[in-house]
């Protein structure tokens, strides 16, 4: 290589450089870039969505009543499909909220499998621990226990009333057999004392018939 030319390659050199220099650091700052940008989203991540209790509160009873309503409304095979659902999830995970759907599906009139003083025993474990129990769902489960209480307290009073009617009807029943007992039976003494008078009249009758037989004739002699 000659002394004048190094001088020349050296020159190009450095302007290859120099033309190659802007792209590359506008690469490089590009990938500096998204590597912080990167770095960045990972050491600060995204708020997350603020989420509103009312309206959290507001779906899970939607979904409460929903269930409800197709369970009162359904055919009989969708009503046996949502009692065997909810207790097939109660047995398998008996959180409070499988505990609730299940006694709310219980205490709920209209289909075959209504067992009432079951919810009411569901829903009083939940009502013991009422801290287990979301604001909504708490709610519900107090609404829904204080109107079983009532309707079983009404079953029972009206259980009572009837038992207690019954009772006096059989108790009047009673007293009006007694009672009539009672007459046949003076009826059945004062015939037998008046069969027992006639005879003795009549045997009176008789004897006075035979002394008058017997007199003399007063009238002959």
């Amino acid at each position: 290589m000659q002394p004048d030319e190094l001088p020349a390659r050296t020159q190009a050199a450095r302007t290859g450089r120099a033309g190659l220099a802007p792209p590359l650091y506008a690469m490089l700052a590009l990938l500096a870039l998204g590597g912080c940008t990167a770095v960045s989203g990972q050491r600060t991540p995204a708020p997350a969505a603020a989420v509103d209790p009312a309206a959290a509160t507001s779906a899970l009873l939607a979904e409460y009543l929903q269930l409800l309503q197709r369970l009162v409304e359904g055919p009989a095979s969708e009503q046996a499909e949502i009692v065997v659902s909810a207790q097939h999830a109660y047995d398998t995970a008996p959180t409070p909220s499988h505990e609730l759907k299940l006694a709310l599906i219980l205490g709920t009139a209209g289909h075959p499998a209504t067992d009432q003083p079951r919810a009411q025993e569901l829903l009083r474990e939940l009502m013991a621990n009422p801290e287990m129990l979301l604001p909504g769902e708490r709610a519900l489960a107090f609404l829904e226990l204080s109107q079983i209480d009532d309707h079983l307290t009404l079953e029972s009073e009206n259980r009572r009333l009837q038992a207690e009617a019954v009772r006096a009807d059989h108790e009047r029943m009673a007293t009006a057999s007694h009672r009539l007992q009672a007459e046949v039976e003076e009826n059945a003494r004062l015939r037998r004392e008046l069969e027992e008078a006639r005879a003795k009249l009549d045997a009176i009758a008789n004897i006075e018939r035979s002394m008058n037989e017997r007199k003399p004739d007063s009238t002959g002699r």
